[in-house]
């Protein structure tokens, strides 16, 4: 698995234990060796810009997902025979917005953080929680891979 981790703003976080989860994430979903997923940290600042331009939101919010691939739950991309790596797209994270979120919601931080991760990768590969249904199935698939690294949902 290859992860390109950013960080771009100020908010202390544990860099390499948010690449561990998304390689176990992007090995517990089927994907090929190779998969590529870029992880972006921002401020708030930067987050509100783009949730504004993408999503036509105001305001920061704590995870947005930009895909790559037409994804499906449960079937992961894969590399074609001839063809080059498959990248899943991208995730960015706003850890002052998580931050304030688990301070809400009396969580802690790293755990807000890790479903962050789950949350995004999950989006990339197709998942959504627009309907009922399909929003319990993603989180029960988001308690499942963060109980892989010991982590419950927040």
């Amino acid at each position: 698995m290859i992860v390109v981790f950013g960080d771009e703003q100020d908010e202390p976080v544990i860099a390499n234990e948010l690449v561990r989860l998304a390689e176990v994430v992007m090995i517990a979903e089927g994907l090929d060796a190779g998969t590529g997923v870029s992880i972006t940290l921002v401020d708030e600042e930067a987050m509100a810009l783009l949730n504004r331009e993408h999503m036509g939101k105001a305001g920061p919010t704590d995870v947005l997902s930009f895909p790559i691939e037409d994804a499906v739950p449960g079937v992961p991309p894969h590399k074609t025979a001839d063809g080059p790596p498959v990248e899943i797209g991208d995730v960015v994270i706003a850890p002052s917005v998580v931050r304030s979120n688990a301070d809400r919601d009396a969580v802690v931080f790293e755990d807000e953080m890790a479903l962050m991760v789950v949350h995004g990768i999950l989006h990339l590969l197709g998942w959504d929680h627009v309907a009922d249904a399909d929003a319990v199935a993603m989180e029960r698939r988001e308690e499942e891979l963060l109980n892989l690294i010991g982590k419950v949902r927040a």
